[in-house]
């Protein structure tokens, strides 16, 4: 089961599940304002669907802002609220130095690739 849709010509989302209760959630664009909603209603959706494992593939992202970061938060929010977790995979070096300066890297913790982010404990 794939699924596909882009939300303007900002961001691309894609969303592939990695098991019965994991799924991968790959963002292509800016992480800003003009998609952070798109990006906070799709995580609380894949969340609705019953998957309690997100991780978020970054690596294409080139560009977060605070109401990105706010979006990730809102997805790790419904996450835990259903017994799950939000992982970020792939941070670039704006994400990861956005991360670092809002102090948010204790609570969004990065992994270098999905996999380790979908095999951490």
């Amino acid at each position: 089961m794939r699924d596909d849709f882009a939300k303007g010509a900002d961001m691309e989302i894609t969303v592939n599940p990695a098991g019965q209760q994991a799924v991968v959630v790959k963002l292509s664009g800016r992480l800003d304002l003009l998609v952070a909603a798109d990006v906070k209603q799709r995580l609380a959706q894949v969340v609705n669907e019953g998957f309690r494992l997100i991780v978020v593939d970054m690596s294409e992202v080139s560009f977060v802002d605070s109401s990105g970061l706010g979006a990730l938060i809102g997805g790790l929010k419904a996450a835990r609220l259903a017994g799950g977790d939000l992982r970020l995979a792939s941070p670039g070096p704006q994400a990861q130095a956005m991360l670092e300066l809002t102090t948010l890297r204790r609570v969004l913790k990065p992994y270098p690739n999905v996999t380790e982010a979908l095999q951490a404990g």
